[in-house]
């Protein structure tokens, strides 16, 4: 049987169109508009470098340059419109999937009771009870608030007090809800005090087939065409073999199909999409011809192979590299053109300087750097700038580098 085929300028389309990226950046970037933006990528990945802005205020900026981190705070914080958890890692995820997260909480509770154990050793779950104790008595906290003289762990990212670890695994485990963060320190409270009873674990009972059901569809409907593995991945919270059975499943049903899809590369790579996707695809226009400045955690990057499938693009980052080994720089940004990836810059905020310092440029492969380009790319840079409450850009000497 022959399949149908996709091929590679439409599959990106297709793709940057369920990433909010086929159209012009524009919308009000807050309120509604800012939830709804967040519901159709489905999570925002939260991090805390700030080489220029932090990589979840990027991510929407991307795509609403209105916005600013004043309005994702008052749609977490104040409006409670979001809850934060993990995907697969830190995310603030729109209330309304909050019951799909019930599974998550049973899961995460087995699995890191098992792992934290042998990470931490330090007896986290001798404090649950005074850590939720002391919660209920003084509200939320932070991990500064509690275990003051329990002795920390030895070395490592889980360099945690006992506390600080309880903390985590309640809050990971559902019975805890993180309510915001001052700075970029979690504040804990008692979930009941925070999500709406008829959201939470007691009032809803977790239909695990409902519920792996819900996150698998969710997942496709976001890449518009995966694998299983690519499914699970996605939330990662279902299983490999969970979601090549529920495609299996699906196909059964004629509920999914499978097509190839044609790589930058051209080779081809067979994968599930719904019914009618492929001659959907054929009427997304194009992408908007401005350069657009994209966070290392941007989710059209976040599955690095997928992207380096689709767009051609290698790219890892390289914080946790020393230094004397990058190839590029500590936190290097990826350039999105239209449906294409051109480069990637080196940027950092000099804030005592009121200044974004450009380092250097490097150009993808078959990338000429016009003028008319370097003009698009200067003028990105002076929005982004002003986003990043900066007034100038500044050029490195020799910032155009060579093709690596």
């Amino acid at each position: 049987m022959t399949l149908q085929q996709l091929d590679n300028r439409t599959a990106r389309r297709l793709f940057l169109d369920r990433h909010a990226l086929i159209e012009a950046p524009s919308g009000a970037g807050k309120g509604s508009d800012l939830l709804e933006l967040i519901t159709r990528l489905g999570f925002v990945q939260l991090d805390s470098i700030n080489t220029v802005a932090r990589a979840h205020d990027m991510i929407l900026y991307s795509r609403r340059p209105s916005y600013r981190p004043k309005h994702l705070k008052q749609l977490y914080e104040g409006d409670r419109a979001l809850f934060e958890h993990w995907t697969h890692d830190a995310a603030v995820i729109p209330m309304q999937f909050y019951p799909q997260w019930h599974l998550r909480f049973q899961r995460d509770a087995s699995l890191l009771k098992k792992r934290y154990r042998n990470w931490h050793r330090n007896g986290f779950e001798d404090q649950f009870i005074s850590v939720l104790q002391h919660i209920r008595d003084h509200g939320a906290v932070g991990s500064s608030d509690v275990g003051k003289d329990e002795k920390k762990g030895s070395g490592g990212w889980w360099n945690w007090h006992p506390s600080k670890t309880a903390l985590e695994y309640l809050w990971r485990s559902g019975a805890l809800t993180v309510v915001g963060r001052n700075g970029f320190q979690k504040r804990y409270d008692l979930t009941e005090r925070v999500i709406e009873e008829h959201l939470c674990p007691g009032a809803i009972s977790c239909d695990e087939r409902e519920t792996l059901d819900w996150l698998c569809n969710a997942a496709l409907n976001r890449l518009g065409f995966a694998t299983s593995g690519e499914i699970a991945a996605f939330w990662d919270t279902v299983s490999a073999a969970e979601a090549r059975a529920w495609c299996v499943d699906q196909m059964q049903n004629g509920q999914l199909e499978e097509i190839e899809v044609a790589h930058a590369d051209k080779t081809l790579r067979r994968v599930f999409t719904r019914p009618g996707t492929v001659e959907d695809a054929q009427n997304i226009g194009p992408a908007p011809s401005r350069i657009r400045v994209l966070s290392p955690f941007d989710p059209a990057l976040r599955d690095r192979k997928r992207a380096e499938r689709l767009f051609g693009f290698h790219y890892r980052i390289e914080v946790f590299v020393p230094a004397p080994k990058r190839t590029y720089g500590y936190y290097v940004f990826p350039l999105l053109e239209g449906e294409r990836m051109v480069g990637r810059i080196d940027m950092k905020a000099q804030r005592d300087a009121d200044r974004l310092q450009v380092t250097a440029v490097w150009p993808e492969r078959g990338v000429k750097w016009s003028a008319v380009r370097i003009r698009k790319l200067e003028g990105e840079l002076q929005r982004v700038a002003r986003f990043a409450g900066l007034s100038q850009v500044v050029f490195a000497d020799n910032w155009l580098r060579d093709v690596i």
